[in-house]
């Protein structure tokens, strides 16, 4: 290590930690390595402390170029940022110490590409590109199709793939796979490929997913894997004493009360709900109640306002913030010493994700706490905190062969050049989402695309000459393309905007048709009144004090995963079987010990399965599924199972 940034780590840190001192001599060695450790180990530091020792030698060789050397990609733009802060901070510290010892100071720069990131700065990278460039699936799809920034990225020398885990398990990362293997094409050769991940299950599948493939072969991939098993303070909670005794309004309402008490009782709170909408309403209901110091937290807010309550958050500002998903991956807000997760999160995975937010310091115990006020919704909460404490995580399942995802990159890859028909098979597949991609399944694509197929009538985005095996773009494929990109579901929004013209967030077209003037609504927290819209901005006045609706936004709910699924049909079972053998008392006891709930989620879910049985012949479980069939207003029939 070049003898500055070593005397720099030595004041900053005690040493290693653990994952740090497994993976950075692997980084320094130039071989690809997967780390999958706690929140707080060190993760990023791990990536980038030889990364940056490395250019700051070429720096003092004379050998620094002006290109993109590291290629960051993050699955969130806030993230993005404050990766980004994190950067900065110790590159402004390594410059003052320089400074002091008469050392030349580093001149290694940082940037960020993502929707949030002004034209003016694009211009400013394309002319002057950053040694670390740090950007998000979708911007890499559309950069790497890019012919002015494209060329910029001919000799990277490390990727990073940040939070591995919340991608590669969809159709972004399936997108993100074929763009690294664009990426390798480009470049002519290998680049280092660093993965950093949460918990999950199978590591070695992540790892395949990183890897890709050379030569029909996996390529050489070290995995890091240090303990995960964070020390737990978890409990399941109900508002009520019995839910299927009271109104769902009323448990509601309670559930605010207890929110407030522990927000009043903790230094600072992170409460995560499943949607935007949703962490709207928790913000807005909570500061009805008079709880200060509170601040909601989510993608469609400005960048503005998140950086605000970021700081805020970091510099013990806040006694509490709401966030959906913005908040969950490992962006820097300083100490929480409690996360509260209203209703189920959906998978275990998630949910230890959401809840290592608390103590975030590597060590600390993570403290949390589930609220729920709808029966089922207990029932998925209180088999995730079992399955929590048993490290019984859900096995990663990534998607093979998505064919829509691969039609996309085929489109972008029309604009890179004309290719051989072999050539770009080739290349998809060894992508680790599209290695066992047939042949035929490749070439029916193409003619889609082409619209060759007569039973498709689809407008033609690439040629496709099947005589001589070659594709290539069409006029007007870029213009299809990056208004396309991407796997998030899309919809049309509008920019809010103060009376002032400051950015304040953003709204779905759906909820902005159906607004009139003198509506109020609730955004980040805040009631303001509708005044006008123009074009794609929306301007509004505020309006505290005022009653509002709350808006919503596509594509918010989180779907249960497959494990956590069957775990839960087979609680239901156990616990319908635990009543019967044992009574209700019994089962009551068994689940405040086994599941760590209160008496008020014990009696709720044994009233809940009894009355289940005393209604349906049969209980659905595991083992079981429950077919029901009724008659719709219209006279149709229905099945639900």
């Amino acid at each position: 290590m070049e003898p500055l940034i070593g005397e720099w780590f030595q004041s900053k840190f005690k040493g290693l930690t653990e994952p740090q001192a497994y993976a950075v001599p692997i980084i320094h060695a130039r071989k690809n390595v997967l780390v999958s450790s706690p929140t707080g180990s060190g993760k990023t530091l791990t990536a980038f402390l030889s990364i940056i020792n490395e250019l700051y030698a070429k720096q003092l060789r004379g050998e620094l170029e002006d290109r993109i050397y590291c290629l960051y990609v993050s699955p969130l733009k806030a993230l993005a940022n404050d990766i980004n802060r994190n950067l900065e901070e110790p590159l402004h510290e390594l410059t003052q110490l320089a400074q002091k010892e008469g050392k030349p100071e580093p001149v290694i720069r940082v940037g960020v590409r993502s929707g949030d990131t002004s034209p003016q700065e694009r211009q400013r990278q394309v002319r002057h590109p950053p040694h670390i460039f740090i950007t998000t699936p979708e911007s890499i799809a559309i950069i790497l199709s890019t012919p002015k920034f494209r060329e910029h990225f001919a000799n990277v020398e490390w990727v990073i793939l940040d939070e591995i885990h919340e991608v590669c398990s969809s159709k972004r990362g399936s997108l993100l796979s074929i763009c690294l293997e664009r990426l390798r094409e480009q470049t002519g050769r290998d680049f280092v490929r660093i993965g950093l991940s949460a918990t999950i299950a199978p590591i070695e599948e992540e790892a395949k997913f990183l890897a890709g493939y050379e030569n029909g072969k996996v390529r050489d991939m070290y995995i890091v894997e240090v303990d995960t098993r964070k020390d737990l303070d978890l409990a399941v909670l109900c508002p009520v004493r019995d839910m299927t005794a009271v109104p769902m309004e009323v448990a509601n309402a309670r559930m605010y009360d207890l929110l407030s008490k522990l927000i009043d009782e903790h230094r600072t709170t992170l409460i995560f709900t499943n949607t935007r909408s949703g962490t709207e309403h928790v913000t807005f209901r909570l500061k009805e109640r008079g709880v200060e110091d509170l601040e909601a937290h989510h993608g469609s807010l400005s960048k503005v306002t998140r950086l605000e309550v970021e700081q805020k958050l970091k510099d013990g500002q806040l006694k509490a913030a709401v966030s959906s998903t913005s908040l969950e991956l490992g962006i820097d807000i300083g100490y929480i010493d409690l996360v509260v997760q209203i209703g189920s999160p959906k998978s275990v995975a998630k949910g230890l994700q959401r809840i290592g937010r608390a103590g975030h310091a590597y060590g600390d115990t993570a403290v949390g706490r589930m609220i729920a006020f709808e029966p089922w919704d207990l029932m998925e909460c209180a088999t995730l905190a079992k399955a929590a404490y048993d490290a019984r995580i859900d096995r990663v399942d990534i998607p093979s062969n998505p064919l829509d995802v691969l039609a996309q990159a085929l489109v972008a890859m029309s604009l890179e050049k004309r290719w051989d028909v072999d050539e770009a098979f080739e290349l998809v597949r060894r992508s680790h989402s599209f290695h066992d991609l047939t042949k035929k399944d490749f070439l029916a694509v193409l003619d889609y695309l082409s619209s060759r197929n007569p039973d498709i009538k689809v407008f033609a985005k690439i040629w496709f000459d099947e005589e001589e095996g070659r594709i290539g773009k069409k006029k007007g494929t870029r213009m299809i393309y990056y208004t396309n990109v991407g796997t998030i579901p899309e919809e049309g929004t509008y920019h809010v905007f103060s009376e002032r013209g400051s950015p304040l967030g953003e709204l779905s077209e759906k909820f902005v048709e159906y607004l009139s003037p003198s509506d109020i609504f609730v955004l980040g927290g805040r009631t303001y009144q509708f005044v006008r819209a123009r074009g794609t901005s929306v301007y509004v006045k505020d309006a505290s004090g005022r009653r509002p609706t709350v808006p919503s936004w596509t594509g918010e709910m989180l779907p249960r995963s497959f494990d956590l699924s069957i775990a839960v049909g087979e609680f239901r079972r156990d616990l319908a079987a635990k009543i019967a053998k044992d009574g209700e008392k019994a089962a009551k006891e068994w689940l405040m010990q086994e599941y760590r709930v209160d008496t008020g989620s014990a009696q709720s879910l044994t009233s809940y399965v009894q009355e289940q049985e005393a209604l349906i012949p049969t209980l659905p479980t595991d083992r079981q599924v429950l077919l029901e069939g009724y008659l719709d207003v219209k006279g149709n029939r229905n099945v639900i199972f």
